[in-house]
């Protein structure tokens, strides 16, 4: 029993690691992925390679072809965009749910999160570029706090997938918006206190379309 249970957690431990690498740019858009040289990197076996791999390849980060092995998932525009109107319609209805049920304990995650992006975002604006993953990790957190309270784990769970697809794109370029970027989280935050969904939800495309539009023009 106890030598399934490390196995299963050296198999959780790599699946995370790859996909973060995948998310993050160290493993390359349609780079194949040599099961050999991913052992040594990671140091796990073959069999544990494996499984973690099709589980990436079942959230759609890591593609098979065939007797060719697994590549990480490639990237495009259409893709990005199609992840953006995903994120989009998923978040909405998450916003939408969260707002309705969304009691002190939220708006105090709420709160708390916006502060932890808002301070780093003030750094970003002045030139300190040091912790980008950071930053991106604090936008995560203010957006899943803002869908908190939606009250589905299944909707929690599709959206944390789709929203990392959305920030393996963010993360090829990792630029910041600066000032509308911010200015648009803080409404936000201001739309979740007084529960006005619909001006969120205006807030949110225009928030992520804004992304989009960013990281196009910057890998272009």
């Amino acid at each position: 029993m106890h030598n399934v249970s490390h196995e299963l957690s050296v198999g959780d431990s790599v699946y995370e690691a790859l996909r973060h690498d995948i998310i993050f740019g160290r493993l390359a858009p349609s780079a194949k992925l040599k099961l050999d040289r991913l052992k040594a990197d990671y140091s796990v076996s073959i069999a544990t390679l494996r499984e973690a791999l099709n589980r990436l390849v079942t959230e759609g980060f890591v593609k098979t072809e065939g007797q060719r092995g697994f590549f990480v998932a490639p990237m495009s525009a259409a893709g990005l965009r199609e992840i953006a109107d995903l994120r989009i319609l998923l978040e909405c209805h998450a916003l939408k749910l969260s707002f309705e049920a969304g009691d002190t304990e939220w708006e105090a995650r709420v709160i708390a999160a916006h502060h932890k992006l808002s301070r780093m975002e003030e750094r970003m604006k002045s030139g300190d570029h040091s912790a980008k993953e950071v930053w991106k990790q604090y936008d995560w957190e203010f957006h899943q706090a803002l869908i908190s309270a939606c009250g589905s784990e299944a909707l929690l769970n599709v959206h944390g997938t789709v929203f990392d697809k959305y920030l393996r794109y963010q993360m090829r370029t990792l630029t910041f918006r600066g000032d509308p970027a911010a200015i648009e989280h803080r409404a936000l935050l201001d739309s979740a206190m007084v529960r006005d969904i619909s001006t969120a939800q205006s807030v949110l495309r225009k928030h992520i379309e804004g992304g989009v539009e960013h990281s196009l023009a910057q890998s272009g």
